[in-house]
């Protein structure tokens, strides 16, 4: 699907069909007020450390990653100006944008309990392995990572008999997880949670390679941006990275086209091994 065709697709999708009544919060304050920070030609920390310090939460977030074992420093931060100072700002928004668009799908499902955990560690190993390439940016990777399937919890408050629907998505082994999707509601969470990130102005490599990351196609695709091909692979990878640590079933996404994905990134598959052994910690301490 040419990036054109994506486009028109979700202008279609969000006027008529299935999603037409479905209700997107716009972009929390905060978070719009992160990302003006990053925007600016001199990002300044003291205005990361403003935001974070109006929310005692936010606060509690930012520090308890900077002191996690992923981050080890000689000394522990004890406030929002440490972990900033430690973390640097524009990995402190990473971090903070997932706080937020965390507490934005309130959404209370016990299928989500597992979906927000995967989700930071999928945007955890997303900004690590931006970290061992080149010219890929970690931040706009982390928040992939986070994007990608955000349109889950959007679905289940917004579709009757989403949940099932998951459910039966998750157990297939006949049809791929958007095929399921597909046949029960016309729709599918690639086109839902492209048109979240659309509604939030994040940068749009990001809206396309949530919407393609299930059409693995591109990857060889020359007339999709590179870095849109770069995050879809990239996500490939994290997925199978995270898959593994979880203990649960493999997807034939990873033994059909990791190969693929790789090959695009550059990356051997020994790499992923050492890079999968880096992140065990920061994954055992992630919480929901």
């Amino acid at each position: 699907m040419k990036v054109d065709q994506v486009h028109r697709e979700l202008e279609q999708a969000r006027s008529r069909g299935p999603l037409k009544d479905i209700i997107i919060e716009p972009c929390p304050r905060q978070l719009v007020e992160l990302r003006a920070v990053l925007r600016s030609m001199d990002p300044e920390p003291g205005e990361i450390v403003r935001v974070a310090s109006s929310d005692v939460a936010m606060a509690a977030a930012l520090i308890k990653v900077a002191n996690s074992p992923l981050y080890a420093r000689s000394r522990s931060a004890s406030t929002v100006a440490d972990a900033v100072a430690m973390l640097g700002v524009a990995h402190s928004v990473s971090i903070l944008t997932g706080f937020v668009v965390r507490r934005s799908f309130p959404t209370q499902s016990p299928l989500l309990e597992h979906f927000w955990l995967s989700s930071a560690r999928r945007a955890t190993a997303m900004g690590y392995v931006a970290r061992q390439l080149i010219d890929i940016d970690p931040e706009v990777a982390h928040t992939c990572g986070l994007f990608c399937h955000i349109a889950l919890p959007v679905l289940i408050k917004g579709l009757r008999g989403y949940e099932a629907t998951l459910q039966s998505a998750m157990a297939a082994t006949e049809q791929s997880f958007t095929e399921v999707e597909n046949g029960a509601h016309q729709t599918d969470h690639a086109v839902v949670g492209a048109i979240v990130a659309k509604t939030w102005l994040l940068p749009p490599e990001i809206a396309l390679a949530v919407r393609l990351h299930h059409d693995f196609s591109v990857l060889t695709d020359e007339s999709v941006p590179l870095a849109v091909r770069q995050l879809v692979a990239m996500l490939l990878v994290t997925e199978h990275m995270v898959a593994q640590y979880e203990h649960v079933p493999e997807t034939s996404d990873w033994q059909l086209h990791g190969s693929a994905g790789l090959a695009l990134l550059h990356v051997q598959e020994h790499e992923v091994t050492v890079w999968a052994d880096a992140l065990h910690d920061q994954f055992a301490s992630e919480t929901v």
